[in-house]
């Protein structure tokens, strides 16, 4: 798995492969197959928690950081 927080984008984790991810939010639960997941950090994200673009329309400013596990 690798983690990443892109230079002024979102935190992206990779997991090794594809996976059923149970996401749940004040509107219910949903399940997505995913590898690849890309989590706000911005705070405009109309998908919280995924990334959906926002950093980029409102000139989020964020360092580049990488962990792999």
């Amino acid at each position: 798995m690798k983690i990443s927080a892109k230079k002024n984008g979102p935190v992206v984790i990779i997991l090794d492969e594809k996976k059923k991810i149970k996401i749940k939010k004040e509107k219910g639960e949903e399940e997505r197959d995913l590898q690849v997941i890309a989590l706000c950090r911005c705070g405009a994200s109309q998908d919280k928690p995924f990334c959906d673009g926002k950093h980029k329309e409102i000139n989020f400013v964020g360092e580049e950081i990488e962990l792999e596990i």
